[in-house]
């Protein structure tokens, strides 16, 4: 019976999935796909487990590390068996992802966000001790701090009481939502203590992102990819050596790797649920309503989430932070209501 129950309901995928247009909609797909944030990966796979083992006649969704701007690019590109249905990200979409997105038929987008994360930086165990602010790691990752050239070649160059070995940070690629929460939460709050830079702001908008969020390239910045373990490696191998990467890898590696404060605040699960840690950041799946009912078991899979996201758990177990309780309501209802995002939302 359950054979012929799958059977069944890829038949009716893939005539949802026709009605749902776009090139290579003729084509069905029987598993669901998902793309997106390295950060979101471990949680959505972990979700996915969850979702086989509640629902044996679905298969298991097929989830892929591509990163948040990649992820979204993807979701994008229009409906279909071709295209993903959701995609992950470590942070939230931007206002000309959602025109891409209507532009390309994708007009109804269910957003969740699925909890919290931390946008830590860590060393080994034992390793480089930094007290760090959002300005010390400006000054130290800029490509032209404040406009000027980057002399910093140590920690003791950015600030006299930090340790004189070079500075050397393995980190997320451009494409990652990590990069993003990097520049937005950490970089943009360290380049604004020059008030100069507030005044840039205002009167030339590029040259002022340019100036506060673009992360040297001589090699004290080290692009690592799409993969938050190999950072861990990286610094685990290397005592003077900081690594970034979400605050669930902090809690994975508890034996390897230590936070670094920020602003005096400890990385840690209630600073960061209290917005108190300078890194903490929302985590969002969004899902191509249209996909709905086209792919079988993305309603069950979206409402696998809800059942795993609280305080007490599976996710917290491996370091996702619960949302508020307010915001946690609200995308209850997003994921059983299926409400879906308006311009409106970007304003």
């Amino acid at each position: 019976m359950t054979k012929i129950r799958n059977l069944a309901i890829a038949a009716v995928s893939a005539l949802a999935l026709s009605a749902c247009g776009g090139a290579g909609s003729s084509a069905s797909r029987d598993s669901i796909r998902a793309v997106g944030s390295s950060t979101v990966f471990p949680f959505a796979k972990v979700v996915a487990e969850s979702f086989v083992r509640s629902n044996p006649d679905f298969r298991s969704p097929i989830i892929e590390s591509t990163g948040s701007g990649g992820g979204i690019n993807l979701f994008c590109k229009g409906v279909g068996a071709d295209t993903p249905d959701m995609a992950n990200a470590s942070r939230r979409m931007k206002p000309g992802e959602f025109q891409t997105c209507q532009q390309n038929g994708v007009t109804d987008i269910i957003e969740m966000q699925v909890g919290l994360d931390g946008l830590v930086l860590a060393s080994k165990q034992g390793g480089i001790d930094l007290n760090l602010t959002p300005k010390i790691v400006y000054e130290a990752l800029a490509a032209n701090p404040y406009g000027r050239e980057q002399t910093n070649r140590t920690w003791a160059d950015v600030d006299p009481s930090l340790p004189n070995v070079p500075i050397l940070v393995y980190g997320p690629p451009s494409t990652s939502g990590t990069r993003d929460a990097l520049k937005e939460l950490i970089l943009e709050a360290g380049c604004k203590t020059d008030p100069a830079m507030e005044a840039l702001e205002e009167s030339d908008e590029d040259r002022y992102d340019q100036v506060c969020t673009e992360v040297r390239a001589d090699g004290a910045y080290v692009d690592q990819g799409e993969q938050d373990n190999l950072i861990v490696q990286k610094i685990e191998g290397n005592s003077n050596a900081v690594g970034i990467f979400g605050y669930s890898y902090l809690e994975e590696n508890a034996d390897k790797v230590q936070g670094l404060p920020m602003n005096g605040v400890e990385p840690t699960y209630d600073n960061i649920a209290s917005f108190e840690y300078p890194g903490a950041r929302p985590l969002y799946v969004y899902v191509k309503k249209a996909h709905l009912d086209a792919i079988p078991g993305l309603r069950q899979y979206l409402a696998e989430w809800t059942k795993m996201w609280s305080k007490d758990g599976p996710l917290a177990r491996i370091g996702l932070v619960a949302s508020p309780p307010e915001t946690m309501a609200a995308n209850l209802r997003a994921a059983t209501e299926y409400t879906t995002l308006d311009a409106s939302a970007f304003q």
